[in-house]
């Protein structure tokens, strides 16, 4: 499913990530990927990016606290992360296997 974004799966899979922890609005969510992955999203990647997940019906916003809006990760979201952290995780095994081979 976020193979479907293309070049923003990236910066999806950080936000559906970070979700995945409970609802957080915007600043709370460049926060929260930036301390568990070290990537700094920019405002218009961040947005355009929730936009985006919400468009698909991967995240939901909530109702806004004065002018900052929650969003949550819906079931459809969690499953999509599930699949694309999946994905990744075959080729990060796939990797180090092969990297053993090449330093051994």
């Amino acid at each position: 499913m976020l193979s479907s974004l293309g070049r923003y799966a990236g910066p999806a899979t950080l936000i559906l990530s970070s979700l995945a922890g409970g609802a957080k609005h915007g600043y709370a969510l460049m926060q929260d990927v930036e301390s568990f992955s070290g990537v700094a999203l920019g405002p218009g990647t961040l947005y355009g990016a929730l936009s985006r997940l919400e468009d698909a019906g991967l995240i939901e916003a909530l109702a806004g606290e004065g002018r900052r809006r929650p969003y949550k990760l819906t079931p459809q979201g969690a499953e999509a992360l599930r699949e694309q952290l999946d994905a990744q995780r075959r080729v990060a095994e796939i990797g180090l296997t092969r990297l053993k081979a090449v330093t051994a």
